[in-house]
C-alpha cells in the first residue's frame, strides 16, 4: 500500500573529506630512541620469562596430603 506512505526526499550528499595532511618524517634520534626502548622492553620480557620454573602444565608432582599440617 504505497499510497499511504509519505514520499521520502533524499538528503544531499555529504561534502567530500578534506585531504589528509602529510605526516612529518621522523629524524634519526627518534628512530634510535624507539629502537632502544623496544630492545629494552624485549630484554625485560626475556628476563621475566627466565624466572618461570614450571612448564605450561604447572607442577606435576604429587602433593603430600597424608601428614598433618599446622592448621589441623
Amino acid at each position: 500500500m504505497g499510497f499511504l506512505k509519505p514520499k521520502v526526499v533524499m538528503p544531499p550528499p555529504p561534502p567530500p573529506p578534506e585531504p589528509v595532511p602529510v605526516a612529518p618524517e621522523p629524524d634519526a634520534a627518534d628512530i634510535q630512541a624507539a629502537e632502544d626502548a623496544e630492545r629494552a622492553r624485549l630484554n625485560k620480557k626475556k628476563n621475566r620469562k627466565s624466572t618461570i620454573l614450571t612448564s605450561m602444565m604447572g607442577d606435576q608432582t604429587e602433593a603430600n596430603i597424608n601428614t598433618k599440617s599446622l592448621l589441623g
